[in-house]
């Protein structure tokens, strides 16, 4: 059955509101997965920030290539899914990694992702799962520039601490001596 040419402008209107808003796109073959198992993808996807359209691939490279997107070829070919980044990438890669894993073997193959204008092929896209998050980073970041601060505390406290020890050894003799021993 043939698609209107109304439908086609719409779904490219969808995809080039989709590809502008997104941080990133990964694209995935799929082949016999259960509609629970796309329901279930996309339902993480989409706790994730992220939608997932089954995409017609030549209105997906037309809108890749108005935007400046160069597309390798093979890339988009057969049934395609393409899954659109709002914020964070990391997270819906790591998602689809699992997936991969969870289905069969051969039934939804990561083929590769598009972030920030460029393509990266599906051995690449597999590395951006396994980098941390945006959130550790910015851990690992607060925690460098916490090192110093909590090192110092730590040193003006055993300081104090040495004082008082010394203060509290003082009273602790003042006390247990006879009050002729404290008089001299």
């Amino acid at each position: 059955m043939a698609i209107s040419r109304e439908r086609k402008e719409a779904w490219v209107s969808e995809y080039t509101d989709e590809v502008r808003k997104s941080s990133g796109i990964i694209l995935a073959h799929y082949t016999g997965l259960s509609v629970v198992q796309m329901e279930r993808m996309r339902h993480r996807a989409r706790d994730n920030s992220g939608e997932i359209f089954v995409v017609k691939n030549t209105l997906l490279k037309s809108v890749l290539d108005a935007e400046g997107i160069t597309v390798p070829e093979g890339l988009l070919t057969g049934p395609t899914l393409a899954v659109f980044c709002h914020k964070d990438f990391q997270s819906l890669a790591k998602l689809f990694r699992d997936f991969v894993k969870e289905s069969e073997e051969g039934r939804f193959v990561l083929r590769g992702a598009v972030i920030e204008g460029h393509c990266y092929d599906a051995k690449q896209a597999e590395k951006f799962a396994d980098m941390p998050s945006r959130e550790q980073l910015l851990a690992q970041v607060l925690g460098t520039i916490n090192a110093p601060a909590s090192q110092t505390v730590g040193v003006v406290a055993s300081g104090i601490r040495q004082v008082l020890n010394v203060l509290q050894a003082y009273v602790d003799k003042l006390e247990s001596g006879s009050p002729a021993e404290v008089a001299a």
